[in-house]
């Protein structure tokens, strides 16, 4: 049972406790009015039915006291109220009002309470219904006085009682329920208020906050909330400024090196063989240096940057063969229906850096692209660079995407870059509400895509 509640979300168990709640406090209060009011009912009944029985028994014994009246037509000429029939024993006889009753339907232990010279009422079942039997001993005439009544109206007013009492508890039940719908509304509202801005602060929306509340119960949770998020903006702020600024700061030396540098190249032929390999080495070194500051500049502003920066219509097939073009890579890599639709929203920029970053870790790790598709599915627009290379293990296929992660294969050739080309892929690729992947190409290699939301056509 713990169990089953437990699977079932909030808002169903505050109106489930509603209705529970409202149906065993119903079910007490009808239970108990109807014990009280059937009681008080057939409490009634019988004393106005033992009453009537007296009084028909003063009548008949005040008829039998005229002297030649026969029992038998005195029963015959009495007309109980309300339907009554009348059962009357004068020593060994039996004489009745009516053709359906008869000494058999006096039980045996009313006729001992009778025939002791006391009155007893008994409740008996008959053909047509419950029926309350008093017993009367009229000791001047010497006769015992039986009255059967019905109770078959008094069994109709206590179902129709009953029904109506159940109709008001399964309507106080439905009202519970749509209390508690309603309670739980009010109650999950905050929740999911805070739940819609912890999704958007995600999705690098960090000037979003909770909207101040006059509910001192959630005073405290709001205040808590955006000082959270207001701490967690200005760390990431702090974080972006620090790798920008430690980013431009070894510009300078970086560039006082690379200076140098050439200066030296520009005189390689003046150098030993072991100085020219180390000159070529320190290139290769500065290179992937400045590639990486690059990298890291590139970070801090999409770390820093509004997600709404800069955002324009941007058709991505005629982005990717600009990118093609510039690179100096043959345009004809590039496949896709020309008159496809591939219009996205975006920073034009950050598409381009993007797209570039697939080509160049084509270059790096596969000798190059072997295709580029620029395809319309399902709404989004998908990018992907197909290499003939050995492909990514599926267990790193995800870890690629992550920050100076580089692959084993990479490592191990000493292939230039710092493990940032496809980080900041798939950072552009969240900013833009997009994704990135890593997949098996049709024809082996590795598949690099990246979807984007497609505007409207």
């Amino acid at each position: 049972m713990r169990a089953a509640l437990g699977s079932r979300g909030l808002r169903a168990r505050i109106v489930l406790g509603f209705a529970v709640g409202t149906l065993l406090v119903s079910a007490v209060l009808v239970t108990t009015t109807w014990l009280l009011a059937r009681g008080y009912l057939v409490d009634q009944r019988e004393r106005s039915l033992t009453r009537q029985a007296f009084a028909d028994a003063n009548v008949l014994s005040s008829r039998l006291s005229t002297a030649g009246t026969e029992v038998g037509d005195v029963v015959g000429e009495l007309v109980p109220s309300g339907g009554a029939d009348v059962v009357v024993r004068s020593g060994d006889s039996w004489y009745s009002s009516g053709l359906e009753v008869g000494a058999r339907d006096v039980p045996a232990e009313l006729r001992a309470i009778v025939g002791g010279g006391a009155a007893g009422t008994v409740r008996v079942d008959t053909p047509s219904g419950p029926a309350l039997l008093v017993g009367v001993p009229v000791a001047s005439a010497g006769v015992e006085f039986y009255e059967l009544s019905p109770l078959a109206e008094l069994e109709q007013v206590l179902r129709t009682l009953a029904t109506v009492l159940g109709a008001g508890a399964l309507a106080a039940t439905a009202a519970g329920a749509a209390f508690g719908g309603w309670a739980s509304r009010r109650a999950v509202q905050p929740l999911e208020q805070v739940a819609a801005a912890a999704t958007r602060i995600a999705g690098g929306e960090l000037t979003t906050r909770l909207p101040p509340s006059e509910d001192p119960d959630l005073l405290a949770i709001v205040a808590s909330f955006n000082s959270m998020v207001d701490a967690l903006a200005a760390r990431i702020e702090r974080d972006a400024r620090f790798v920008g600024d430690v980013s431009h700061e070894l510009r300078s030396p970086l560039t006082g090196v690379l200076t140098s540098v050439e200066v030296l190249a520009a005189r390689r032929a003046e150098l030993s063989p072991r100085a020219d390999q180390a000159l070529a080495l320190v290139e290769q070194e500065l290179g992937r240096f400045r590639r990486m500051l690059d990298d890291l500049l590139e970070l801090a502003r999409i770390d820093g940057a509004p997600r709404s920066d800069r955002a324009a219509p941007v058709s991505m097939t005629a982005l990717v063969r600009e990118v093609l073009a510039a690179s100096g890579r043959d345009t004809r890599l590039l496949h896709g229906d020309p008159d496809t639709e591939t219009t996205v929203v975006g920073d034009k920029n950050g598409l381009e850096r993007a797209v570039r970053n697939l080509l160049d870790n084509a270059d790096r790790h596969a000798g190059g692209p072997c295709a580029v598709h620029v395809q319309r599915r399902d709404g989004a627009v998908v990018v992907s660079v197909d290499d003939a290379g050995p492909g990514v293990p599926t267990a790193d296929r995800e870890r690629v995407f992550e920050r100076f992660v580089r692959g084993p294969r990479a490592a191990r050739r000493s292939l230039p870059g710092a493990g940032l080309g496809l980080a900041i892929v798939a950072e552009i690729a969240a900013r833009h509400d997009g994704a990135a992947w890593c997949c098996t190409a049709p024809d082996g290699g590795a598949r690099f895509s990246l979807s984007l939301p497609g505007s409207a056509r």
